[in-house]
């Protein structure tokens, strides 16, 4: 019997609560063996899979090039509105946030919707929307935070041949990178999945199965939410969730001729929750740097990975459940301003209570001295 959508979100749910639980029971060195593990073996495995799996139609071009877009929007977006944000005053939280911010992951919050309410025709299209995204956060994120690591080191470990050959040992090293040239290898060679031998493609497959629900229980392992920081995050994904709406929103009115399975896959595939690539590329970083720099924080970053997936999955649930209904350029305006102000506002006016309190607050230590 197929699993329902709504089952399979609250299996995903119920590894990462495991991994919470797990948390008390494994010390720190079995997580970080675990994070090695993914990064590794089960991450590689699975963009080796998604890669060699890509079967792009001409006239459907122009889905990864939309998808590309959006993220390249969001990046601008973050890389404009984030520094006023409460969790991006700090530089390496507000890179942490240019690398999640603008990032999908449409294989774990958005295709089991897509398949269960809206058939197999919509996850062909939205596998096909993700090769952009795929391109995004694989390549273009590794771009950035690798500029960035450089950019936090010492002028003389950033200068001349000197970073040329540290970044070409970095790309080497990666697992990522190897399986990704690659596969851009075999496919240059006319070559797919079904042309590797029978044991080659069983063995990527079955460490490409063990992705999810190791990626699910190392959030819940690595989780370190501050009470401080829960609203802040809620408002992060709220504003991220709202810029999505309004660009849904646009892409109806400039093309009213979608049908409405295509009209609720460009409403739904832009709330997929955070992806996990970001954070490998940044734990890739961490690696190579040193007790003088932090380029990223990383626990910041695994706390929006698990607040993303369920806050994106109650969503796309709800867009979905709602159906054609939804698919009106105007009530998508409407929430996604709606979205904003909900994370803005209140964020607003924390920020402006704290401004007002400070000059007192400086007055009495003042005083004290």
């Amino acid at each position: 019997m197929p699993e329902s959508a709504g089952a399979k979100t609250l299996s995903l749910l119920l590894l990462i609560a495991l991994g919470v639980w797990l948390k008390r029971k494994l010390p720190p060195e079995q997580v970080k063996g675990l994070k090695t593990l993914i990064l590794a073996v089960a991450l590689p495995a699975t963009i080796f899979l998604a890669l060699m799996q890509i079967e792009v139609r001409k006239e459907l071009l122009w889905l990864p090039v939309l998808a590309l877009g959006f993220n390249l929007l969001m990046l601008g977006v973050g890389w404009l509105g984030l520094r006023w944000h409460p969790l991006g005053q700090d530089a390496a939280r507000r890179r942490t946030l240019l690398m999640l911010f603008p990032s999908l992951a449409p294989g774990l919050s958005c295709f089991p919707f897509l398949v269960e309410f809206l058939g197999e025709e919509s996850l062909a299209q939205a596998a096909i929307a993700d090769v952009g995204n795929k391109i995004f956060v694989l390549i273009l994120l590794y771009l950035l935070a690798m500029r960035w690591y450089y950019g936090t080191q010492p002028a003389a470990d950033r200068s001349g041949s000197g970073r040329l050959k540290s970044l070409g040992l970095a790309l080497l090293r990666e697992p990522i990178n190897l399986v990704m040239a690659l596969a851009l290898v075999l496919l240059g060679l006319g070559w797919q999945l079904d042309d590797l031998p029978g044991f080659l493609q069983s063995t990527v497959v079955r460490l490409g199965a063990i992705m999810t629900p190791l990626v699910l229980l190392f959030i819940g392992l690595a989780v370190k939410v501050k009470r401080k920081d829960i609203w802040p995050i809620l408002s992060l994904l709220l504003m991220r969730s709202g810029i999505a709406l309004l660009f849904s929103a646009t892409l109806l009115f400039l093309l009213p001729g979608l049908s409405p399975v295509m009209g609720m896959l460009a409403i739904v595939f832009p709330q997929s929750a955070v992806s996990f690539w970001p954070y490998a590329h940044m734990s890739a970083v961490q690696a190579m740097e040193d007790e003088r720099s932090s380029t990223f924080d990383l626990n910041l970053g695994v706390n929006i990975l698990a607040f993303s997936l369920p806050f994106s999955t109650l969503l796309i649930l709800s867009f979905v459940t709602a159906g054609p209904a939804l698919v009106q350029p105007w009530a998508l305006m409407v929430l996604g301003a709606g979205a904003l102000v909900l994370g803005i506002l209140p964020t607003w006016i924390a920020s402006v209570g704290a401004s007002s309190n400070s000059p007192a607050e400086v007055v009495v230590a003042e005083q004290e001295a």
